[in-house]
């Protein structure tokens, strides 16, 4: 199967039908994947908040209506409760399991979140010659738990996490240009360079996705992370947060270039 090329509701398809359950980098390129987290309507102005006070962890795309799965302003035929790869059920910050779809966890006050997912912006580098690791590899992008705190927003607080792309020393600059063209999908870097200054002791143990080499003549740049409220689950420990499983991305039927700026 071409996955590269196929539209986002082909991809859709094939995932309802669970006919593909892999990460998402690399699907549908040029069409916009997201982040989700899905809460109990109690918590959902505080989550809102949260994302509001963090936008470069938590940029949000969507927020659907109570008890309603359907992402209308980004995707309007689709489900969110079946057309994700792969799926995290946490009750009081446990993860609990790992499921292809949500039908019988989703409840009729739920309120589902859609952010921006830095996936989006690897088509732009990759156009402008810079590599992307986990791509060349065919793994999960590697994903940290850093010492950035994120602004705190009712019961919410914790972490932020990071994504981790090694780019070659002459590429740098201009990987930070391309990305800050997508502030909606986590914009430019949080950090560049030595890992531990952020809080993160051996790279080649992320605390989500897949380790990748960083070779001789490259840098580790680390970009904010979607998974972030994954984190902030684990802190905050509510009742019931459905997200995505790490890298199996929703993605949308809007193109990347809408949410990129001059």
């Amino acid at each position: 199967m071409d996955v590269a090329n196929m539209s986002p509701a082909e991809i859709r398809q094939l995932i309802r039908q669970n006919q593909l359950i892999r990460p998402t980098s690399g699907v549908a390129n040029g069409f916009t994947q997201a982040n989700l987290a899905i809460l109990k309507k109690e918590l959902a102005f505080e989550f809102l908040l949260f994302c509001q006070r963090n936008p470069k962890p938590c940029p949000i795309l969507d927020v659907t209506e109570p008890g309603s799965a359907v992402p209308t302003l980004v995707a309007p035929n689709a489900d969110l409760r079946t057309d994700l790869p792969k799926y995290r059920i946490y009750r009081e910050g446990n993860l609990v399991d790992e499921v292809t779809d949500i039908l019988k966890y989703w409840e009729d006050d739920m309120v589902a979140f859609l952010l921006g997912c830095s996936f989006t912006f690897e088509q732009a580098l990759l156009k402008n010659k810079i590599p992307v690791r986990h791509i060349e590899e065919n793994c999960n992008v590697p994903m940290y738990k850093t010492n950035i705190p994120c602004v705190k927003a009712g019961r919410f607080e914790g972490p932020m996490v990071v994504s981790m792309r090694p780019i070659p020393q002459k590429d740098v600059v201009r990987a930070v240009q391309v990305t800050s063209r997508f502030p909606a999908v986590h914009g430019a870097p949080v950090h560049i360079g030595t890992p531990a200054v952020i809080g993160i002791d051996d790279i080649s143990k992320p605390d989500f996705g897949d380790p990748v080499p960083v070779r001789a003549g490259e840098v580790p740049v680390f970009w904010a992370c979607g998974v972030t409220p994954q984190a902030i689950a684990m802190h905050v420990k509510p009742e019931l947060m459905i997200t995505h499983a790490p890298g199996h991305m929703f993605i949308t039927d809007k193109r990347d270039e809408e949410f990129a700026v001059l």
